[in-house]
């Protein structure tokens, strides 16, 4: 049996695509949503994986202060919606890891119907961690 837990965001912020030849190589924005998701080692006798407001202040400070209403391409030269959870991935990977839960899942949302994730568990792309 396996115990998730998930907690959501919102940011809007602008970019431009670099070497692609398309509408969105031009500057533009969008309202992106991010799930982070962590998955329990054990439960705690308190039953709580990690409390939300942990969680989130954590995501709020290391990813969201970062990253609203600014212009992504300063912090991730080619935004791609791949490029980006890969940087978000980068900042969490440590801080998300516990003994009573690791970091799961990122899934970012570009536009309602298009977004980007990574798991743990397809975790190819940065070796195995």
């Amino acid at each position: 049996m396996s115990l998730f837990l998930t907690k959501d965001f919102k940011f809007d912020a602008a970019h431009s695509l670099e070497n692609y030849h398309g509408k969105c190589e031009n500057l533009h924005g969008h309202t992106y949503k991010l799930s982070v998701t962590v998955k329990a080692r054990m439960l705690p006798e308190n039953g709580m994986i990690v409390d939300f407001v942990e969680l989130s202040k954590i995501v709020k400070d290391n990813i969201i202060s970062k990253l609203d209403h600014s212009f992504i391409n300063d912090t991730v030269k080619q935004s791609t919606a791949e490029n980006i959870v890969m940087w978000i991935h980068g900042k969490l990977a440590e801080i998300l890891t516990t003994e009573v839960y690791e970091f799961y899942e990122i899934k970012l949302w570009e536009t309602e119907t298009s977004y980007a994730t990574w798991r743990k568990d397809d975790d190819a792309l940065d070796g195995g961690r």
